[in-house]
């Protein structure tokens, strides 16, 4: 399981899918699909108790991290392994949904965040 902290922020995975060489292009599909069917779910119960989630594209930020600028975390992270996020204010937190893709088989994960750090 996937889990960090830092000053201010909290990530933690929810779920993930394991892709290894020896399964069929259905296997994969089906654990894309399940990680897909969990973010759907837990966004809608966010948006439920916060309303509609704010949704921010990375892929500029991920941009700024390669070329060398101090991006806070845990956004420089999630810059990193996803191109987009959902994100809810709640109170003085953030709260964040993402799918990630990590390792060498990029298999998805199921990624939330609270973090006090404003979005760059």
């Amino acid at each position: 399981m996937t889990e960090r902290s830092g000053p201010g922020y909290h990530l933690v995975e929810l779920g993930e899918s394991h892709w290894y060489g020896d399964e069929d292009a259905a296997d994969r599909i089906a654990g894309a699909d399940q990680i897909s069917a969990e973010y759907g779910a837990l966004t809608q119960g966010l948006t439920e108790r916060w309303g509609e989630p704010q949704v921010f594209s990375l892929g500029s930020l991920l941009d700024r991290v390669v070329s060398g600028e101090e991006v806070p975390e845990p956004w420089g992270e999630m810059s990193g392994t996803t191109d987009h996020v959902h994100v809810w204010r709640a109170g003085e937190h953030w709260v964040v949904v993402y799918a990630a893709e990590w390792g060498a088989d990029h298999s998805p994960q199921l990624m939330a965040a609270v973090t006090v750090i404003d979005p760059p």
